[in-house]
This record gives structure tokens, sequence and C-alpha cells, in this order.
């Protein structure tokens, strides 16, 4: 018979250490894909996954059931994503370098036809991806949950802590940082 989350917890809880491995088997593929948003390189993604279950274990006394345990491990995933892209802000060189052909490609097309972009669309993700490693990380947080992984306003305001109104000032202020780059990669005619 299997446990539900709030059972497998207080076994935890009460010294049953080998309980939190069907939590971790269960919502492992969810912190995963949260991480691999964050992280470009595997081996980051694999220190962050190893992070959040480490924090998840450390601090599952401070879990209250208010809401479902999946929500509270969430939360705790995307803190530490923004704080390792706080650490490796850093660390960062930044480089403004030409748009390559596909990506002009893709970019004259969804200006002349923003229906028929789909057809390139390696070409935007590549486009996206270095657009979103020269965020802060702030900035690359909001844009990642409000337009990537297509959340509320509340819904971020819930996850990160954040107010309504911080998270509506970081989501502009994201979006026109987001300009500024696109405005040093791209000729002024797509923006």
């Amino acid at each position: 018979m299997e446990q539900t989350d709030a059972e497998l917890i207080a076994a935890v809880l009460g010294g049953k250490i080998e309980s939190f491995e069907p939590l971790v088997q269960k919502y492992s593929p969810r912190v995963f894909g949260t991480a691999r948003r964050y992280a470009r390189r595997e081996s980051e993604v694999e220190d962050i996954v190893q992070e959040v279950w480490t924090k998840a274990y450390q601090k599952l006394s401070s879990f209250r059931g208010d809401a479902p345990f999946e929500h509270w491990l969430m939360r705790l995933a995307v803190h530490t994503c923004y704080d390792f892209l706080r650490s490796h802000q850093r660390n960062r060189e930044t480089t403004f370098s030409e748009i390559s052909e596909p990506e002009t490609d893709w970019l004259e097309r969804f200006a002349a036809t923003p229906e028929s972009s789909d057809e390139h669309a390696s070409a935007a993700k590549q486009l996206i991806d270095r657009v979103l490693e020269q965020l802060s990380p702030s900035a690359r947080l909001v844009i990642t949950l409000l337009e990537i992984e297509e959340r509320t306003v509340k819904e971020i305001s819930e996850v990160t802590g954040w107010s309504v109104p911080l998270v509506k000032v970081r989501a502009f202020r994201a979006r026109a940082e987001m300009r500024k780059i696109l405005a040093k990669m791209a000729p002024e005619k797509y923006l």
C-alpha cells in the first residue's frame, strides 16, 4: 500500500530516514525540470537538484502541511535556483556578440510574418537562451516563471515570497533589461 506524502513526512520526522526516498523518487522529475530552466550544464542541474533535496531533508520539520508538499518543495527549488543564479552572476563574463546567421534569419522571418516563425524554433530557442543568460538573477527568475512557465503574478508572488506589486515591477524591469540586451545584440529594427 502506497503511503501519502504526509505519512512519509511523519515517518521521516519520526526517525525512519528511508521514508524520504519515495518522496525523492516521486518529485525528482519536477525538481530536475525546474533546475534545467535555470542552469545550462547538466552538472550544474545535478548540483542544484542535490542542493534542493539536501535543504528539503534539513528543513522538513518546517513543513507545516498548510499546502501540498509539492508546493513547498517547488518553492524551495525556485529559491535554490535563484541562489544559484545570484552566485553565478558574479563569476560570469558578459559578452555581447553578434547574432548568429540562423538567429538573424529567424528574426527576419518573425518580423515579417510572426505566425510562420515556428519552423526555425531551434534558432529562436538559442536566441532566448542567450538573452536569458545575460539577465540579472531576479530578472531571469521572473521572466522564466512568467513567460516560460506561464505562471500568474499571484503564483510568482507565492513561490518567491515577493509582494504582487514587486513581481509586477520586477517583470517590467526584466523586460526593459531584455530590450537593452537585444539592442546590443541585434539591429534596432527588431525591437
